[in-house]
């Protein structure tokens, strides 16, 4: 490509409203456009990253025996209505409706139409297995869209859909699809890790998600040191520490603590670490009965852990104050479980704990010196929170915390699609069989966004090869002013052309500096200087995108490919 018939609009100024780098970058480097809130426009530059982070995802979809369909993003209320989604969804659904009142919705996911297009074509087992793929626009409306296309409204996805006649054959198609997924990001060159996940609103069993590991990554990842366990946090089992519950150390003694709202309040008030405390949080039970739940200070609660748990409202919905006060005499930041008459749940890091602060039920009062057993009834005890760093992993080693942006998640759905869509196939004695299903989703425009939280420097984007938009640049020094400048570039460029090198010309006649900012700021892989004092000593100008200083390269298109690391004739 010759950049001088190129759109190729960068900018040095980083827009106040980018929060995030792959924002910033994606900005200045003109890869996309906004439009609104949400929504953006893909410049040919973005286009050409996103065509080849969709190419791989392609190439190893079709290798793994997928087939390819494309369904509409406008979708019928009915299929949804007949799944149980369509107010389940909530607010992040468009919905519409035509002309004639008909009711519908701009897909946010394809199970329910995937499961029609099936239940249309598909009648014997002799069918099966089947998994259909397509590359498709999505909308979820977002209450808050921000980060560029981290939190986009409108953004590209990849879906799998597959069929099955058992559960062993869907394990199969699972892992097989879970090979596929890790084809493709090694194949990206980036840096992932893949975890044990929560199924969300999609449904279904079994489900892991990959993460692009990245600082700025917006989940946390529990993954223990000898890299056999990994789980999203919201998805890492905690269990109850070693050893045995320490005796008493004192007498249970109610303390005055005005003004006291939070753990970091109480421990300042009573020059006490956050884990000899306990936090107390009043959520509903499935009869509306209010149902206490008890951590230590220094824990989180885990909401989707919580609302697992038999007995317990889904979805999770915290009491309000007036229901708290008619219950336990006293508001929030107050509360605890001494004489109280409720169902009391208490984290699995309880079990082992002695003399914690608790709520005393009174406001501005706390307990100290508190024991189960002796001022309170043993409670259950649950995994009710948020692993942490240090945590035993399952497998005994102590887990560290990452930061990950989600890029891939599959799923094993079993019937619940099929069976609320009454999909059915007749198995080899004529019988009608409900299919198992499974999904796989993999965000083809989010990838690009996460590559670059993961792969940029101060200059700019650092692409991995495989999907950088360029992979060379060659960059003429002075050829407004030199004939052989321009016929060596004219023909270095032909070469590495027909060498299926994805090579750009930087022809716009900018003086030097602008031309390498541009370069690095777009994040081409290798760079190619012709000057007329190299082509006097035979000699070409390289340098790598990370390489810290250029060097001297023979003239032609093998010293180029060595220098890329093309040495197998690619």
């Amino acid at each position: 490509m010759r950049l001088s018939r190129f759109a190729l609009a960068t900018t040095k100024q980083t827009p106040a409203d980018a929060e995030i780098i792959s924002h910033q970058l994606m900005l200045r480097a003109g890869m996309i456009r906004r439009l609104a809130a949400g929504l953006y426009t893909w410049s040919p530059l973005g286009m050409r990253v996103l065509r080849k982070v969709e190419n791989i995802i392609r190439e190893e979809m079709d290798a793994a025996g997928a087939l390819e369909v494309l369904m509409p993003a406008v979708q019928p209320a009915e299929l949804w209505r007949e799944s149980g989604r369509w107010e389940a969804m909530g607010d992040l659904m468009l919905k519409m409706d035509d002309r004639l009142g008909r009711e519908y919705c701009f897909g946010p996911t394809h199970e329910e139409v995937i499961t029609d297009f099936a239940k249309r074509d598909i009648a014997s087992y002799k069918q099966l297995p089947v998994n259909f793929y397509q590359i498709q626009t999505k909308f979820r409306d977002e209450i808050r869209p921000r980060f560029g296309l981290m939190r986009a409204r409108e953004f590209i996805m990849k879906d799998a859909y597959s069929f099955h006649m058992d559960q062993a054959d869907l394990d199969r198609e699972y892992h097989g699809m879970r090979a596929a997924y890790t084809r493709i990001l090694d194949r990206m060159g980036l840096d992932y890790r893949i975890v044990a996940a929560d199924s969300g609103a999609i449904g279904g069993a079994k489900s892991e998600e990959f993460h692009v590991l990245a600082h700025s990554g917006e989940d946390e990842l529990a993954v223990s040191e000898s890299g056999a366990y990994a789980a999203n946090i919201e998805a890492a089992v905690t269990r109850a520490p070693a050893g045995e519950r320490p005796a008493p150390g004192g007498e249970l003694r109610k303390v005055d603590t005005p003004g006291v709202a939070t753990i970091a309040d109480l421990c300042r008030a009573l020059d006490l670490p956050a884990e000899a405390t306990a936090k107390a949080i009043v959520v509903a039970g499935d009869d509306d009965r209010p149902v206490l739940l008890v951590l230590r200070g220094d824990h989180s609660l885990n909401d989707i852990k919580a609302e697992g748990i038999d007995g317990i409202a889904s979805p999770l919905r915290f009491a309000e104050e007036a229901v708290i006060r008619e219950h336990f005499g006293a508001g929030p930041g107050s509360l605890g479980p001494v004489h109280l008459s409720l169902r009391v749940i208490a984290d699995h890091a309880l079990e082992k704990t002695a003399d914690m602060a608790v709520g005393a039920n009174y406001d501005g009062a706390h307990f100290v010196n508190f024991n189960w057993g002796r001022d309170a009834p043993e409670p259950e005890f649950a995994d009710l929170r948020n692993a942490v760093a240090g945590d035993p992993a399952p497998d005994g080693s102590p887990l560290a915390v990452l930061r990950g942006i989600e890029v891939g998640h599959v799923f094993q759905l079993g019937d619940k699609y099929s069976r609320a869509l009454e999909l059915t196939v007749l198995d080899e004695n004529g019988a009608a069989v409900t299919p198992q299903m499974g999904c796989y989703g993999f965000g083809v425009s989010r990838i690009v966004a996460a590559a670059i939280e993961q792969c940029f420097d101060d200059a700019g984007i650092c692409w991995p090869t495989a999907i950088a938009p360029f992979e060379l640049v060659i960059v003429p020094i002075k050829a407004d002013k030199s004939e052989r400048v321009r016929d060596a570039c004219d023909t270095l460029y032909a070469e590495c052309r027909a060498a299926g090198i994805d090579v750009a010309l930087d022809d716009r006649g900018l003086r030097p500096g602008p031309m390498f900012a541009d370069a690095e700021l777009i994040g081409i892989p290798h760079r190619i200087v012709v000057s007329e004092r190299g082509l006097d000593a035979g000699t070409l100008e390289y340098k790598g995108r990370r390489d810290a200083e250029s060097r001297q390269i023979g003239h032609g298109l093998d010293a180029i490919r060595e220098a890329m690391g093309r040495t197998d004739g690619a």
